[in-house]
């Protein structure tokens, strides 16, 4: 019989990325089969109530509570997880302070954090979607610029916020800005990536990381990046805060890089007419027409395709990502049956995704996603078809980590792509950097080996994004994938072409220009 544990925490706040972590730490005792850690907001304790939980013995509960929860195989293991759990948030020491305790001498306000830092410019906001506006709107109030981690905040406040924040001259990043770094500091998930000349400005996370990673890895640098969050170039919200990041001298912050998914036409267009001219590029990924681009403005539809732009901008070499892959996709497509002819990319980074999705259907045609492409291309999908996931969207991250953070939130997409008769091709993204978890290829390696028969089964691509330099070496993190029988590509952008060349019987188009 399950035994199921909850700990209440009361007025101990945790942000999203603390309840990922934890939640993370406690699904890792052996014997535990559930758990998560949620702040006490009446949609998680629904959510608890449907994990099977009774939350009706802990009381009356605010959204400032601690709610860790917990389903294990034994009565051991789950008091060992609300341990493991407890003594993270204590930062992992052997104490027996509550919590709350532990943090009583902390500011407890957003106006008490400012006083007490004097000289602070800018606050991040990571509380539940609901909550997220009104604390953005004292953080502006109080003179800051606001990196808005949370997600699920309406697209009315968003506006409301941004257009408020241009009047006072201060940027909102987000929301759902999971990737920043000012002034030398990486903010959310970030990779330790060489200072150097290029601005990024990213309605996109993970496209703001691998513009970053590939800059750093072909011998260029980063001054800042500033995520404006994924609606930011949508017409609602008209780019109110891209244009506030791109309107800087480039004599004064350098040439710059835009990066974003599909924006609204009008508003692209807007925002190319206020870029710098000469040292400028964009990445508008998926859009599917043609702009009127200022001269001397350059425009890419992949990430890799507006670095390797950038690159020709300062003069620097110019690599070819792409040598050797033919023969690589030559191989893998000799060893798989007649039948095994779809790709099924299984997703951390929504960026990635998008970016993959460009650059399959341009060779495969219709690519399915729960992100699409095009409206027709939604899922469900019919049996056979090429599939793409973004496993971070709220759809699959509700009520447990998010897969940068925990690899094995893809176990079962991976193990159901992985026994589908039809699967050609697996294809996969592992981020790497601060916030992100420790041995993300490690954890996959581990799954891969346990369902994918490498006599019979589909061949598997995977990229890694980080540098040498991230927490998690990106070098040993390709050893174990290859380890494991994966092909490594060295780009995004690459792993896509390899996955449609093997997928195709085409090897020739695993050295297209993406």
């Amino acid at each position: 019989m399950t035994a199921r544990r909850l700990d209440v925490h009361r007025d101990a706040y945790v942000d999203s990325v603390g309840l990922l972590n934890v939640s993370r730490d406690m699904r890792e005792v052996t014997g535990v089969e559930w758990a998560n850690a949620v702040m006490a907001t009446p949609a998680n304790l629904d959510l608890l109530t449907e994990a099977g939980f009774d939350t009706g013995e802990s009381g009356f509960l605010t959204v400032n509570d601690l709610v860790l929860a917990v389903a294990a195989e034994t009565d051991e293991a789950a008091d060992e997880a609300l341990t493991v759990a407890s003594e993270f948030l204590r930062g992992g020491g052997p104490t027996t302070e509550p919590v709350a305790d532990a943090r009583a001498a902390a500011p407890r306000t957003l106006e008490q954090a400012a006083a007490s830092l004097g000289d602070a410019n800018l606050a991040i906001v990571s509380v539940p979607g609901p909550y997220a506006a009104m604390e953005a709107h004292k953080a502006l109030s109080l003179g800051l610029h606001v990196l808005l981690f949370s997600d699920n905040v309406p697209l009315a406040d968003e506006i409301e916020l941004k257009r408020r924040a241009a009047d006072r001259q201060l940027l909102v990043m987000g929301p759902g800005a999971g990737t920043a770094m000012l002034a030398g500091t990486g903010l959310g998930f970030a990779n330790v990536v060489r200072r150097g000349p290029v601005r990024v400005v990213a309605a996109a996370g993970t496209g703001a990381q691998e513009v970053a990673v590939l800059l750093h890895r072909w011998g260029s640098g980063v001054s800042e990046i500033v995520g404006v969050g994924g609606r930011d170039l949508s017409e609602q919200v008209g780019a109110t805060m891209a244009l506030m990041a791109v309107a800087a001298e480039p004599g004064v912050h350098g040439p710059l890089l835009l990066v974003s998914k599909p924006p609204a036409p009008d508003v692209a267009e807007a925002v190319l007419d206020a870029l710098p001219t000469g040292s400028s590029v964009c990445a508008f990924m998926g859009l599917d027409r043609d702009l009127d681009v200022p001269s001397g403005v350059r425009v890419a539809s992949t990430l890799e395709g507006a670095v390797l732009e950038m690159l020709d901008i300062l003069g620097a070499d110019v690599p070819e990502p792409g040598a050797g892959l033919r023969e690589v996709a030559s191989g893998a497509a000799e060893s798989l049956k007649a039948e095994r002819r779809a790709v099924r990319g299984i997703f951390s980074g929504g960026t990635l995704c998008y970016e993959a999705m460009v650059v399959l259907s341009r060779r495969l045609g219709v690519v399915h996603s729960n992100t699409p492409l095009r409206d027709g291309w939604r899922l469900p999908a019919p049996d056979g078809a090429h599939v793409c996931l973004d496993l971070g969207e709220e759809e699959y991250t509700r009520n447990r980590p998010h897969p940068m953070i925990d690899p094995l939130a893809r176990a079962d997409e991976i193990e159901r792509a992985a026994a589908d008769p039809t699967t050609a091709v697996l294809l996969l993204d592992v981020v790497l950097g601060h916030g992100a978890h420790p041995d993300p290829a490690g954890e996959l390696a581990k799954i891969l080996r346990r369902v994918v028969d490498r006599d019979a089964g589909p061949a598997v691509v995977a990229y890694v994004l980080g540098t040498d330099d991230d927490p998690q070496p990106a070098a040993d993190q390709r050893a174990r994938l290859e380890e494991a029988g994966c092909l490594v590509a060295p780009t995004n952008a690459r792993a896509a072409l390899l996955a449609a060349a093997v997928a195709s019987r085409r090897p020739a188009l695993a050295e297209e220009i993406p």
